[in-house]
């Protein structure tokens, strides 16, 4: 049956519901259309393995969200609606080949003492990095707040401009451009805690030496140590379903088991969308479509803009990443330390040379011989997500290619994620035992989510991308996903962009969402 709504927003990942809460709360009749049974996309958590685990199905640190502009705005009627964050003291960490470790966690002098037995210059550095976060971030949590105009962005420098001068912009345009290899090499001694930061660059496609990565490295080690990790109370879902009724509380609705066939477009104006089963709603003032670049255009065809249209033709994705849900008897023995047991997240990445080794082995098209491992352990946090004494474990197998065209180690002839995910996983599952001996006798259940299967369920993972589309320089800033359409705007009238395609990009910080509803209804 056909409708009349004044915003039709695609897709039910956190920016849409963000941009619909917004909206709904600014007047707008607004209707959510999904197509799986489920809301949430890439947020979402479930019983994958055995009944009462719950595992999230790929994003699981709310960080962002709980610091999130949108967050600070509609919390309190978020927390009426049932959304509850865990608090993390022990954030991430990392094990290395000889049986050592390193970890962050939220007390500066608990973390600065791990890195003085490492390095006492190091130590030095990262107090002073830390005393200094507030000042040095302001700059860089204002541009990824900022929205993707040029004014906004100039106002951001010109700040920094009157603040520390000249030398001050260059510094903050350098460090902008730099890898995570050009900053942990300026930065750190010890090899190790360059390991333990450059880990996060692999979590946003920066390998150690793409430029443009160092950002994130430092963004995550500092913010986790200012203000420690959060997740979510029984899975990362609590900030959907919260979302979902904050926007049913406004008056908004969410449509599940809706596919959306076409965008209607009529004279260069988007009026509507139409279902799979052909009902038709149709939207006074915008339609917003949260998905992939590429599917963009296969909902509206061309739009006669040949370069915006090759853009999103053109848009590059990150390698993709596998997902292996564990239901454990109990967490890892881990061989470096049993204090390990307590941090949300072990990242298994040992040095910046065999990270940048995988992802050239994932971007040539070969399952990496070695993948970087990260390993959350949501239930050393909230116990809740499993039965009593048990355990979930969260790995994220990094990086995988979409396409396989071969094996860098020579031994899985498959070529299809059909055939060659079982055997990739036991790779991940040994390098795993390797750390955490005795790890494989603890497994009661466990659920393998290839690159295929993640785009299977969501098409926005294009190749099993979770962030979405590469964050590359020439795909960030003002380039995402188009230059002069990072805004959400599109050459078609009253269409809209959104979702971790468009700046400000990946993550759970709902920026592309809550931006994009801000410039619609102010």
């Amino acid at each position: 049956m056909d409708e009349t709504l004044d915003g039709v927003i695609i897709g039910s990942g956190h920016n849409s519901l963000a941009c619909a809460v917004h909206l709904a709360a600014k007047g707008w009749k607004v209707g959510v259309f999904e197509r799986a049974a489920i809301p949430g996309g890439a947020v979402k958590t479930g019983e994958y393995t055995l009944p009462g685990y719950r595992h999230d199905w790929a994003a699981m640190n709310l960080s962002l969200f709980a610091g999130s502009g949108f967050c600070k705005e509609y919390g309190d009627e978020l927390g009426r609606h049932g959304l509850e964050f865990v608090a993390a003291s022990n954030c991430f960490s990392s094990v290395f080949p000889d049986g050592s470790w390193l970890g962050v966690s939220n007390d500066m002098e608990t973390t600065a003492g791990r890195i003085e037995t490492l390095s006492p210059q190091d130590a030095k550095v990262w107090r002073d990095l830390s005393a200094k976060f507030p000042a040095t971030a302001d700059p860089l949590i204002g541009l990824l707040g900022s929205p993707a105009k040029k004014r906004a962005f100039a106002y951001i420098f010109f700040k920094e401009w009157r603040k520390t001068g000249a030398a001050g912009v260059l510094d903050l345009g350098r460090f902008l451009l730099s890898s995570p290899r050009d900053w942990l090499n300026e930065t750190f001694v010890s090899p190790k805690v360059r390991a333990l930061l450059a880990a996060w660059g692999m979590h946003l496609d920066f390998a150690p030496d793409i430029a443009g990565g160092a950002l994130f490295p430092y963004l995550e080690g500092m913010a986790n140590q200012a203000f420690g990790m959060v997740l979510g109370r029984g899975g990362a879902e609590t900030a959907i379903k919260a979302m979902t009724a904050t926007l049913e509380a406004k008056g908004g609705s969410l449509t599940c088991n809706a596919e959306v066939s076409r965008i209607l477009v009529e004279n260069g104006q988007a009026k509507g969308i139409e279902l799979a089963n052909g009902s038709k709603i149709f939207a006074r003032k915008a339609v917003i479509a949260n998905v992939a670049p590429k599917n963009l255009l296969k909902l509206t065809g061309r739009t006669g803009n040949q370069r915006y249209d090759t853009g999103l033709e053109k848009s590059a994705h990150a390698p993709g990443t596998m997902m292996i849900h564990l239901a454990l008897d109990s967490l890892p023995d881990w061989k470096a330390g049993e204090e390990l047991k307590t941090f949300a997240y072990v990242h298994l990445a040992p040095d910046l040379n065999q990270m940048a080794r995988t992802y050239a082995q994932a971007q040539a098209g070969l399952l990496p011989d070695e993948p970087i491992i990260v390993c959350g352990q949501p239930t050393a946090i909230d116990p809740s997500r499993a039965p009593d004494g048990k355990h979930v474990l969260w790995l994220q197998v990094r990086m995988a290619p979409g396409d396989i065209r071969g094996d860098a180690a020579g031994q899985i002839t498959a070529t299809d994620w059909a055939e060659a995910g079982e055997p990739f996983a036991e790779r991940a599952l040994d390098i795993l035992e390797r750390y955490a001996p005795g790890t494989r006798s603890k497994i009661l259940g466990r659920h393998i989510v290839t690159p295929a299967m993640l785009e299977a369920d969501n098409p926005n993972l294009v190749g099993g991308d979770q962030i979405c589309g590469s964050h590359h320089l020439t795909q960030h800033f003002m380039f995402r996903p188009v230059r002069g359409f990072a805004d959400g705007s599109t050459p078609v009238g009253n269409l809209f962009h959104t979702g971790a395609a468009v700046w400000p990009g990946a993550g759970t910080g709902a920026g592309p969402g809550y931006l994009l509803a801000q410039k619609l209804a102010g």
